[in-house]
C-alpha cells in the first residue's frame, strides 16, 4: 500500500472518494474541514492507495506529538472504500500506523462514525483497529431514530405522543427556516443557563457553513405565528443519515411542546426525503450518561448506537 500527505492536488480526488465511500460524511468532507480559521489546525491528512487506486482517506490533525481524526469534526477516523475486505482494512490500520510511528508521533486518537453511517454495514476497522492494539479512549452513545414508519406518532412514548398532538392544538407549526440569528440567541441562553457552555460553532461559523452547504445544513424552526419558540439545526451528514446538530426553544414557551412537534416533523420530512437514520446525537459526554435526555429521546422511538473513539499509544 502507499500512504501519502493530502496536497491541494488531491482535493477533488478526496472529495469524490468521500462522497462514494462506504462510511464517509460531511464531517470528512474537506469543504466542510474549511471552516474552521487556517491557523486552527495544522492537518495532517492521508490518502491510501493500494495498486494505485485509493481506498480509504484519514482526515487528521497534528496536536505535539499527537494525531487526532479529528480534532475540528464530530468523526473522523479511517473513510474507506465499499466491499473492502478483512485482511485489505487490517493492513490499511496497519500502514498508516507504521507511517506516523516513523514520522515520530507517539499516539493517535480517532472517532469513527456509528455503523448507520455505513452503506453496507461492518465491524472489520474496529477488529482492525483492535488487532493492531488500538483501544477505546471512550464509548460514548448516540440516539438514533429509524425513519422507517410512515407514521412517527405510532412508534412515540404516550407522553410524547399527546405532547405532539397538544403542540398541534396549540397551533404551533414547524417549517424550514432562515433565522439562524434568533435561534442561535435561544440556543445560546439555554446552553449558558442549563449547562454553562456556549455552542460549538459561533454565529459567523454556523453562517459560513450554512453557506457551504445550502442544501445540507437546514433549521426548523417552531413557530406560533411569526413567533420563533425553538428550532433543529439538522445536517444531511450523508445519503442515510440526518444529524440533529443543535436542537433548543425558549423555556416560556415549554407549554406549547415546541420540541416534540419539531421532532415529529423532522422524522416525517427526513422519512420522505430517502434517510434511513435521525442521530439526535449523544446523551453520554465522555462516558458519563444524562440519563434523563436519555429517556426524553428513547420517548421517541431512539434508540443507543455506539460512538467509539479509540487511541494507540505508537
Amino acid at each position: 500500500m502507499d500512504i501519502h500527505k493530502f496536497s491541494e492536488r488531491d482535493h477533488s480526488n478526496w472529495e469524490d472518494f468521500v462522497a462514494q465511500a462506504n462510511n464517509g460524511t460531511i464531517f470528512h468532507s474537506l469543504a466542510f474541514l474549511s471552516y474552521h480559521p487556517p491557523d486552527r489546525f495544522q492537518n495532517h491528512h492521508l490518502i491510501i492507495r493500494d495498486r494505485s487506486n485509493i481506498i480509504a482517506v484519514f482526515p487528521a490533525v497534528e496536536d505535539t506529538d499527537t494525531i487526532i481524526s479529528h480534532q475540528g469534526a464530530s468523526y473522523g477516523g479511517f473513510v474507506f472504500k465499499d466491499n473492502l475486505g478483512i485482511h485489505t482494512i487490517y493492513l490499511m490500520v496497519e500502514n498508516v500506523v507504521q507511517y506516523f510511528k516513523t514520522k515520530g508521533y507517539r499516539k493517535i486518537v480517532l472517532t469513527q462514525p456509528p455503523l448507520i453511517y455505513y452503506k453496507s454495514p461492518n465491524q472489520y476497522i474496529d477488529f482492525a483497529l483492535m488487532k493492531n492494539d488500538f483501544v477505546y479512549l471512550k464509548r460514548d452513545v448516540t440516539a438514533v431514530i429509524p425513519l422507517d414508519s410512515a407514521e412517527p406518532l405510532t412508534t412515540f412514548h404516550s407522553d410524547a405522543r399527546r405532547s405532539t398532538k397538544k403542540a398541534i392544538r396549540e397551533g404551533v407549526c414547524v417549517r424550514i427556516s432562515d433565522d439562524l440569528p434568533h435561534f442561535y440567541d435561544i440556543l445560546k441562553h439555554n446552553l449558558g443557563m442549563r449547562h454553562n457552555v456556549t455552542p460549538t460553532h459561533s454565529l459567523e461559523e454556523l453562517h459560513k457553513l450554512k453557506k457551504i452547504f445550502p442544501e445540507k445544513i437546514l433549521l426548523f424552526g417552531a413557530y406560533i405565528k411569526e413567533k420563533m419558540l425553538g428550532g433543529m439545526v439538522i445536517f444531511k451528514a450523508n445519503p442515510r443519515v440526518i444529524l440533529a446538530f443543535y436542537i433548543s426553544h425558549q423555556d416560556k414557551y415549554q407549554n406549547y411542546r415546541p420540541v416534540n412537534l419539531l421532532f415529529y416533523e423532522v422524522i416525517k420530512w427526513g422519512r420522505t426525503q430517502g434517510f434511513k437514520y435521525l442521530d439526535l446525537g449523544t446523551f453520554t459526554l465522555n462516558m458519563a450518561p444524562n440519563w434523563g435526555l436519555g429517556r426524553f429521546k428513547e420517548n421517541f422511538a431512539a434508540r443507543g448506537f455506539l460512538r467509539d473513539t479509540y487511541q494507540l499509544l505508537v
